[in-house]
């Protein structure tokens, strides 16, 4: 048996089904009505939405399959989700990556697999729409092109869920997003007994940005900082944009001193993108930081507000400061 490699966008990856906040979620009727379609319309017994998670692939919809979820290491979707068009297995028992499988040996006996990957906005592969059958099979072009567009559907419907979850402007995770990826990230830290630190930033005067130069030049503002700050941060941290002009950032197995750096690095590449920009204004910030402490901070909300009154401090500071100097 072949064990699935990792995509090699894995991190990302992750952090996008993470921010979905789909992984153990109730049947929905808008993607079981999917599977019953494919079901119905390939003639085979197993129709599955199956997302792809650290070590396991999990479920959203499975017609004729009783399992929620088996081992990423024997799941075929995990191959599927490495190339960009339909991963197709006509005979498991005459495939040397599968035929050992114990999918294929035990229940539920896979003889044939067809796996269409569902990719979201950023790219990320999350998982497949796929077909199962007890006996070799293939298919024609015009089933290929049938299992494309029920793909395509399932993608709409993770499109929407990621609608509620992600900032359209900026493309970073919104408040609803980053609290469910980044309490997730707590829990891991906590259980490894690894530090992590809250970063809160709130842009410098952004209303006058919006007031003196409109509100398209207020959102390409809020734009180039978001991108700065995946730049500067590291592919591990969590990110994202409460509303408005204020971002947030979770730094997970990261002491003082690599929080600093990661600051410096903002700082830096910010300085850089202000000198290139030269559209009369600077992009500056607040930013408050706080350590995660387990025992003071329950929950990622507890964590946030106590970042965030770090960063007004920080905030009245400077403009104390300003007001002296002038």
């Amino acid at each position: 048996m072949h064990v699935p490699p990792m995509p090699s966008n894995e991190s990302a990856r992750i952090d996008t089904l993470r921010a979905l906040h789909i992984l153990d979620t109730s049947p929905e009727e808008r993607f079981d009505r999917l599977t019953r379609l494919a079901k119905r319309l390939f003639g085979v017994p197993i129709a599955l939405v199956s997302l792809v998670d650290t070590n396991r692939q999990w479920f959203k919809s499975c017609a004729g399959l009783t399992a929620a979820e088996t081992s990423r290491d024997v799941s075929f979707c995990a191959h599927a989700i490495l190339d960009d068009d339909i991963f197709m297995v006509p005979d498991t028992l005459a495939d040397e990556r599968f035929h050992d499988n114990p999918l294929v040996t035990d229940d539920p006996n896979i003889r044939f697999y067809a796996g269409c990957p569902l990719t979201v906005a950023n790219g990320s592969k999350l998982g497949t729409l796929c077909l199962i059958d007890v006996k070799p099979r293939g298919l024609d072009d015009e089933e290929r092109a049938l299992l494309r567009d029920l793909a395509h559907m399932a993608e709409q419907e993770l499109a929407a869920v990621q609608l509620a979850t992600l900032d359209d402007l900026t493309l970073l995770s919104n408040r609803r997003g980053f609290e469910a990826l980044a309490q997730h990230a707590l829990n891991v830290c906590k259980r490894m007994d690894k530090p992590a630190s809250l970063l809160f930033f709130d842009l410098n005067d952004f209303k006058q940005i919006n007031d003196t130069r409109g509100h398209a030049e207020g959102d390409r503002a809020l734009q180039t900082f978001a991108e700065v700050l995946r730049t500067a941060l590291r592919e591990s941290d969590v990110i994202g944009r409460l509303g408005g002009d204020e971002f947030v950032a979770l730094l997970t197995d990261a002491d003082n001193t690599e929080t600093q750096e990661v600051t410096q690095r903002l700082t830096q590449l910010l300085d850089v993108r202000n000198a290139e920009a030269r559209r009369g204004y600077q992009i500056r910030y607040s930013v408050g930081q706080m350590r995660y402490d387990p025992a003071r901070h329950v929950s990622i909300a507890e964590l946030l507000a106590a970042a965030d009154a770090a960063m007004y401090s920080h905030k009245q500071a400077s403009k104390a400061r300003t007001a002296q100097r002038s």
